[in-house]
């Protein structure tokens, strides 16, 4: 029989949070798949950019939170289609792939479900596998948050929206940059529901120009927490 593998202190520490996290137990009374739905929630309480009959694309879906969010606010009327490396269980007006948004199939399937629609808005919670190497993923995901910005302005209605996870450091202001010559408005968000010891803040991008475009290639799973 194998040993049962230590717990760490750090590790001790993280399963604490989570277990205490306001969150996480508000998720599981209301039937969320993971404390991510709230991130989107807040955003949207502002910004409001889910409404019924739009067409949404979610990359880095997994667990699906984002997905039963959207679906409740396009009230039957719209279609979400969703994207991980990881299993998206089946959710009522949810398309799900299951596969590398970085690989020809994933964009292949986005194709032929779109059957050349445009998009009404791009959400991204990508994140890649983090090595613990700070300036090493940092970068990773920056690739990652450009080819979703590629995809975004190749894809969006010229009224169209991309909400994307950022991290703040090395990277950010690039980024950011980016975001800015990609749309004609582009906005930092912090909802509520992220984790004050988080860097992590998201984008977001409204009217894109279309002659932008940039060109990357990275590895990608998801990271809804």
């Amino acid at each position: 029989m194998g040993q049962k593998p230590k717990r760490t202190k750090s590790g001790s520490a993280w399963m604490h949070e989570h277990v205490t996290d306001p969150y996480v137990k508000k998720a599981q009374l209301d039937g969320y798949r993971s404390r991510a739905a709230y991130k989107l929630l807040d955003i949207d309480k502002r910004d409001q950019l889910l409404r019924p009959g739009m067409t949404i694309v979610d990359l880095g879906a997994a667990p699906g939170s984002w997905c039963q969010v959207a679906v409740q606010k396009l009230k039957k009327q719209g279609r979400v289609l969703a994207i991980d490396l990881l299993p998206v269980a089946a959710l009522p007006g949810v398309d799900s792939f299951e596969g590398d948004f970085t690989e020809p199939e994933a964009l292949h399937w986005l194709e032929e479900k779109l059957k050349s629609r445009q998009i009404d808005l791009v959400l991204s919670d990508m994140a890649p596998n983090m090595s613990g190497v700070m300036l090493s993923d940092q970068a990773r995901h920056y690739e990652l948050c450009e080819l979703a910005l590629e995809f975004a302005v190749d894809w969006l209605k010229p009224n169209g929206a991309f909400l994307v996870k950022a991290f703040q450091g090395v990277g950010f202001e690039g980024f950011r940059g980016q975001m800015r010559l990609a749309f004609e408005k582009v906005d930092i968000r912090k909802p509520d529901s992220s984790r004050d010891r988080s860097n992590e803040i998201y984008l977001l991008g409204r009217n894109p120009h279309k002659s932008q475009s940039v060109a990357v290639d990275a590895s990608v799973t998801s990271s809804q927490d």
